[in-house]
């Protein structure tokens, strides 16, 4: 560790913007920011103050094909699936969860399987008929672990298509009907990070990093060499999310409503990727702690151009083809392509370093579905991924849970991150298998 001058980790480089208003961009961990361990914020008071655990609720809709997902063995020697396969690399910073049950999505209330599955999955509470029936376990954990956080949580979208009910196009709720919708504009979520009353950086031919130049110099003159690389390299990857979100094609910067023929995005994978990047900037910057992230929509009616299969939708390939081998493999291409945004997301942690680990290390991620097997709308066996290091989290093997979402996510809030619900719906015990 350097042995010179301590900075807050509250520091951030400020400066004033176009309109005269200011703009603050944060800083990555720098090892100034640390205790001489590397383990802990160094503070004089109150005492040290632990680098914070982050949560990360990832979703995609329409459930999965089983056999190409979910691993016959059980235990540390699971196979990787086909459906898996992206996750190779990250074998060891997994848990695949398999067996989950959707206990709230049996509801006798209003909805069809999806609205009900949606509002069980996130909430554990049933279907009210214009949403999801409770709070999301998202923004549960976020009121007892935001502290000074900048946001209390971030909601994040990719799928630009604002088809379907709100259960189907929300994943985060406040509390019962009370959806906070994602972002799923690049151009906004960027604004929305990097500019205090400014709009619209990425629109003007002056970088959001002009602003705040003055600022980053003086600050690199109290820096270590290790330090100033990292605020170098910091910056760069910012300048770099500006070219690539100012080179997207007008209508991206807009969200539309049901897809007409032809009309859908023809690469939501380098939209994803600049909302994964985003993503990762405000978690590491430590602008928040806990996000949502909806790559598709529940019940969505994406077409998949990028791999060649535009002959149906993506709920119609859940159906009228998943019967059919080609169908079959259709689907666990699309299944596929979901784990490779989501391990696109585990490397952008893993590059990112954290104390004496990485922000992998302190993140806890975890990839759900409304569904399991897609075609019958099966609420009895979720399959979900959690991934990362954060608390005591068990990592690189495969386990058929028995137990319900909502013990699920009462183990993960309270033995993983530390958030003391008491209680969440569904949840009758905590689950020692993941933990």
């Amino acid at each position: 560790m350097s042995p010179t001058k301590r900075i807050s980790r509250r520091r951030m480089l400020r400066g004033a913007g176009l309109s005269g208003a200011a703009v603050a961009v944060g800083l990555p961990p720098l090892e100034q920011m640390l205790n001489t361990n590397g383990t802990a914020y160094a503070a004089t008071r109150p005492e040290a103050k632990a680098i914070p655990k982050r949560f990360i609720l990832w979703f995609n809709g329409n459930g999965i094909v089983e056999n190409y997902w979910i691993p016959r063995a059980e235990g540390t020697n699971f196979e990787i699936t086909p459906c898996l396969s992206p996750l190779a690399r990250f074998r060891n910073d997994i848990h695949v969860l398999s067996g989950v049950d959707n206990a709230a999505a049996r509801s006798s209330g209003p909805g069809n399987g999806h609205h009900k599955s949606m509002s069980g999955l996130v909430s554990c509470t049933g279907f009210s008929g214009r949403g999801a029936g409770g709070m999301s376990i998202d923004q549960a954990i976020a009121r007892h672990t935001a502290g000074d956080s900048r946001f209390h949580s971030l909601q994040i979208g990719v799928c630009q298509e604002s088809f379907g009910e709100s259960i189907q196009r929300n994943m985060s709720w406040a509390g019962r009907d009370r959806p906070l919708p994602p972002e799923m504009i690049p151009h906004r979520l960027f604004d929305r990070l990097f500019g205090t009353n400014e709009t619209h950086w990425i629109e003007r031919k002056k970088s959001v990093l002009d602003a705040v130049r003055d600022d980053a110099l003086s600050l690199k003159q109290q820096l270590g060499s290790q330090d100033r690389q990292r605020i170098d390299e910091h910056l760069e990857s910012i300048r770099s999310l500006e070219n690539s979100i100012a080179s997207l094609p007008p209508e991206y910067s807009v969200v539309v409503e049901r897809p007409s023929e032809g009309g859908d995005l023809k690469d939501w994978p380098r939209i994803a990727k600049l909302q994964t990047d985003l993503l990762v900037h405000a978690l590491a910057s430590r602008q928040t702690k806990v996000a949502s992230y909806m790559l598709t929509k529940c019940q969505g009616l994406s077409r998949f151009p990028w791999m060649g299969y535009t002959y149906d939708r993506h709920h119609g390939y859940t159906h009228s083809r998943s019967s059919t081998p080609d169908g079959q493999s259709i689907m666990r291409d699309i299944c596929r392509w979901h784990v490779e945004e989501f391990a696109y997301l585990l490397a952008r942690l893993q590059s990112i370093p954290e104390g004496e680990g990485t922000l992998l290390d302190h993140t806890c991620a975890l990839f759900v579905h409304e569904h399991a097997e897609a075609n019958s709308h099966k609420n009895s066996g979720l399959a979900m991924i959690c991934a990362g290091h954060a608390g005591n989290l068990k990592t690189g093997r495969h386990t058929r849970i028995t137990g319900t979402v909502g013990d699920l996510y009462l183990t993960l809030a309270e033995e993983v991150l530390g958030a003391p619900l008491g209680s969440f719906p569904t949840a009758n015990q905590k689950l020692s298998d993941i933990v």
